[in-house]
C-alpha cells in the first residue's frame, strides 16, 4: 500500500520549516515591536491599523486550521503531539487562543523527524507532505492577508512622512521578496504530488520567485502611493474589487471546503490574494484567466498610479517623481509578466490527469481508506484493510490533490 504515496520529503524541506517556524516567531516579535514603536510616536490611528490586520489575519488562519482539524476529530490524527490535543480537547481551546497554526508546526517537526529517524518509510513521507501542505497553504494566507497590507501601511507611513531612504528601501524590497519567498515555497510543496518532481530545480524556483517578486512589487507599490495621496478612499477600493473577485472566484466553481456555507469562506481568502496576485483555484481556461486578471489588475494598477500622479503634481506631497516612478513600475511588471511566461514555457510541468487523479474517482477513495488505515495501524493494530468502498475523498487528501491538479493545470 507504500507504493500509493510515492513521495519524497527531503532534508532541505525539513530545514525550510524548521526556518519557516523561527521567521513566523520572529515576525510576531517585529509585529509587536511596530505596534510599540506607532504608541510611542502617537500614531494611534496607524497602530489601531496595524492591530487590526494583524488579529485579522490571525483570526481568519485559526479558523481554517479548526475547520480542517475538524474532519478529523473523529478519529486518530496522524501525529502524537495533534492526537494528545484531540483526546484532551485541547484543538479548539488552542485555536481560540491562536495558537492553532503552532500545533501545526509541531505536528509537521514530529512527523519529519521521524521520517528522519526511520530513513525509509515511504508512508511517512506521504504524511508529512500532507501536513506540509497545509501549513503551507496558512503560511500562503497570511502572506497576502497580513504581510502585504502590512507592507502597504509601512510603505504609506514612509511616504506620508518623507521618510523614503536607502535603509528604508531596502527593508521595504526585503518585506516584498518574504512575500514572494512564501509564494515560492508553497510551489515547491504543490510539486511534491508530482512523480519524481518533474523538473522541479533551482532554477525553476529562482525563476517563480522572481516573477512573483517583480509582479508583487508594482502592485503593492501602487497601492501604497494611492494611499498616501487618498487614504480615505483605500478602504472603498479595496471592497469594491475584492467583492468583484470573489464573484470570479465563485464563478470558478471551488471545491476546496467540506461544506459549502465555508466554502465562502475559502472564496473570500482567495479574492484577498488574487487583490495581489494570481492564483489558480480551478483548471477551467486557465490560459484566459490569466489573460483576463493581469488585463484588469493592469488596468486597477495604472489607475491607482494615475490618480497618485494627480495629486502628486497638485500637491507636491513627496519628492518622488512621477515620470520616473511610474516607467519603473511598469518596466519591472512587464519583465514579470515575461519571466512568467518562460517559466510556464519550460519550467512549469502540466498536469497529468493520470498521475494527479481527480478525487471522484474510484482509486482515490482506495488510497483515501488506505491512507488513514495505515495512520491508524502506525499507532495501534498493524493491521489494516486491503480495499476499501468507493466514495468521495475528503480532508487533507482532498485538500491536496485539488489544489495540486489546480497548481499544474
Amino acid at each position: 500500500m507504500e507504493e500509493s504515496f510515492p513521495f519524497h520529503y527531503s532534508l532541505l524541506e525539513y530545514l525550510f520549516t524548521l526556518g519557516g517556524l523561527c521567521f513566523f516567531l520572529l515576525d510576531i516579535a517585529l509585529d509587536i515591536w511596530t505596534v510599540v514603536s506607532f504608541y510611542q510616536d502617537g500614531d494611534y490611528m496607524y497602530m489601531a491599523v496595524m492591530i487590526f490586520l494583524l488579529l485579522g489575519s490571525s483570526i481568519l488562519l485559526q479558523v481554517f486550521s479548526w475547520l480542517w482539524y475538524a474532519d478529523s476529530l473523529d478519529k486518530k490524527l496522524e501525529t502524537k503531539v495533534e492526537e494528545f490535543a484531540n483526546s484532551h480537547t485541547l484543538i479548539t481551546p488552542l485555536h481560540f487562543l491562536q495558537l492553532g497554526v503552532y500545533l501545526r508546526y509541531a505536528g509537521v517537526i514530529e512527523i519529519s523527524t521521524t521520517l528522519f529517524l526511520q530513513k525509509t518509510n515511504s508512508f511517512t513521507e506521504g504524511v508529512a507532505v500532507y501536513l506540509n501542505h497545509d501549513l503551507q497553504m496558512l503560511r500562503l494566507f497570511e502572506a497576502f492577508s497580513e504581510s502585504a497590507p502590512q507592507l502597504i501601511l509601512m510603505m504609506c507611513v514612509i511616504l506620508q512622512k518623507r521618510e523614503l531612504e536607502l535603509i528604508t528601501g531596502l527593508k521595504m524590497l526585503t518585506s516584498a521578496a518574504a512575500i514572494a519567498s512564501t509564494v515560492a515555497l508553497y510551489h515547491r510543496c504543490m510539486r511534491a504530488f508530482l512523480p519524481k518532481k518533474r523538473k522541479m530545480t533551482w532554477i525553476s524556483t529562482g525563476i517563480y520567485f522572481l516573477w512573483n517578486l517583480l509582479l508583487i512589487i508594482p502592485r503593492v507599490t501602487a497601492l501604497a502611493l494611492f494611499c498616501s495621496v487618498l487614504p480615505c478612499y483605500i478602504i472603498a477600493h479595496f471592497l469594491c474589487l475584492w467583492m468583484l473577485l470573489v464573484l470570479g472566484v465563485w464563478s470558478q466553481k471551488t471545491d476546496h471546503m467540506e461544506s459549502s456555507g465555508w466554502e465562502w469562506l475559502y472564496r473570500a481568502t482567495v479574492g484577498i490574494i488574487w487583490y495581489f496576485s494570481w492564483f489558480n483555484v480551478s483548471t477551467a481556461s486557465i490560459t484566459l484567466k490569466t489573460v483576463l486578471y493581469y488585463g484588469v489588475m493592469g488596468l486597477d494598477t495604472m489607475m491607482l498610479l494615475g490618480f497618485w500622479c494627480w495629486k502628486e503634481y497638485e500637491g507636491c506631497l513627496s519628492s518622488l517623481k512621477p515620470y520616473i516612478v511610474i516607467p519603473i513600475l511598469l518596466g519591472l511588471y512587464i519583465v514579470g509578466i515575461i519571466l512568467k511566461m518562460i517559466y510556464y514555457r519550460w519550467f512549469h510541468p502540466n498536469c497529468d490527469e493520470q498521475k494527479i487523479a481527480k478525487p471522484i474517482e474510484q482509486q482515490e477513495s482506495r488510497q483515501a481508506a488506505a491512507f488513514y488505515d495505515m495512520v491508524t495501524d502506525s499507532m495501534g493494530t498493524g493491521v489494516h484493510r486491503s480495499a476499501a468502498p468507493a466514495q468521495p475523498v475528503t480532508g487533507v487528501l482532498k485538500r491536496g490533490r485539488n489544489m495540486a491538479a489546480n497548481f499544474f493545470y
